[in-house]
């Protein structure tokens, strides 16, 4: 759930938009307003307002390709109106959709391909991380372009991946701003190296893997092809496309059934949301959990970062081990997040996804055996330690 306040309006972006093969094209991705926090997110489906949105182009041209979420809406704090806004987007494709093309690499080649989520019969998708444009706080959008992903040489396909996830990229991406930066915190799914069916080895795929920062200057959000930089152990050092390193202290060890998120029995935690909280005076990451083919889990994970300036150093790595926040037995958690409560407070600090006070709600998308819906049941209130 992206949001910005434009003026004092708070304005959501839920939805899907796009061409997508297995699932069907879709046209939900739409924004409402609101007042309040609760005006706006219990707007009626009548009231939400289609953006201008650029139409996906056809394969081999240069473009917007398959199906995309908001997941992440930075607001330029240069603009005083507000209305400067940065969409970062989780994007999904299939080789139907981007076919490879050698000329410029890009792509994936249609040859033992991985299952997907729908059968023998579907594709396992590739997710990448793009960014879009808007000058009228939202009501309409410029695609600036994919600014992470991995190529065709690091999906991971038959016989090895069995799990019914992805056959590879990045994506369910969360990003702050600390500093000159945006901070993109993201699930990393692809092999670290070049995969080979002969040579494959599921342990060197687990430690490339899962969740993951890089970052980009501010200043090049206008134009971001190529510039943002991948943490590679030491630094932000590793290229847009190159092979980078994820948090250690946010990776399932081995001992715990930690293992690759190629195969079916695999544990890793995924779909990173990180925000700012003013009570805390520290950074916190909700994650889901992955125990099972498919994405199944049951379960929602914290963890926090005290060090306010995540460019200095490792700062960014320093990670809490994560904590068990929910758990529901027989259901199936996904996309957690902490949301804005209805109060003055939230107007008056303009609090949203990314910066948050001692009170939150905390959203996820709650999957039953016959029902499939995003759920608020619990409020979050964080206590300081006195210790």
């Amino acid at each position: 759930m992206a949001e910005a306040w434009i003026g004092n309006t708070f304005r959501i972006f839920p939805g899907k938009y796009g061409e997508d093969p297995v699932w069907g094209s879709a046209r939900d991705l739409k924004y409402a307003d609101g007042q309040t926090v609760n005006e706006a997110f219990t707007s009626k489906p009548s009231q939400f307002k289609t953006p201008g949105l650029p139409e996906n182009v056809s394969p081999g041209r240069k473009g917007l390709h398959g199906a995309i979420w908001f997941e992440t809406v930075y607001q330029d704090s240069k603009d005083r109106s507000g209305k400067t806004l940065f969409a970062l987007y989780h994007n999904e494709n299939y080789p139907s959709t981007l076919p490879f093309d050698s000329s410029t690499g890009k792509g994936y080649i249609n040859a033992s391909w991985p299952e997907g989520l729908r059968g023998p019969s579907s594709a396992a998708a590739v997710c990448r991380i793009g960014l879009m444009r808007s000058m009228d706080g939202g009501e309409s959008w410029q695609d600036k372009g994919i600014i992470l992903e991995d190529d065709q040489p690091r999906m991971i396909l038959k016989p090895h991946n069995t799990s019914k996830t992805f056959a590879g990229g990045v994506g369910d991406p969360s990003a702050i701003a600390s500093g000159d930066y945006l901070y993109i915190f993201y699930g990393e799914y692809g092999y670290p190296g070049s995969y080979n069916d002969k040579t494959y080895n599921p342990d060197l795929e687990r430690t490339g893997q899962c969740i993951t920062i890089a970052r980009i200057l501010l200043k090049d959000l206008d134009d971001p092809a190529g510039k943002a930089k991948r943490w590679d152990g030491k630094g932000f050092n590793a290229i847009w496309n190159g092979i980078g390193q994820p948090v250690r202290n946010l990776q399932i060890p081995k001992s715990k059934g930690g293992g690759p998120a190629s195969f079916p029995s695999s544990k890793f935690y995924w779909g990173p949301s990180v925000s700012w909280n003013t009570y805390l005076n520290c950074w916190v990451m909700l994650m889901a959990k992955a125990e099972g083919p498919s994405w199944q889990g049951n379960s929602i994970y914290i963890s926090f970062n005290q060090n306010k300036d995540l460019g200095k150093a490792d700062n960014s790595q320093k990670w809490s081990k994560p904590e068990l926040l929910v758990k529901k037995h027989d259901h199936t958690l996904w996309y957690p997040s902490l949301q804005p409560l209805n109060t003055e407070e939230s107007k008056r600090e303009k609090y949203t996804s990314l910066k948050l006070g001692q009170e939150a709600r905390l959203f996820f998308k709650d999957i039953q055996k016959d029902t499939s819906e995003y759920s608020s049941t619990f409020k979050v209130r964080f206590q300081k330690n006195s210790h």
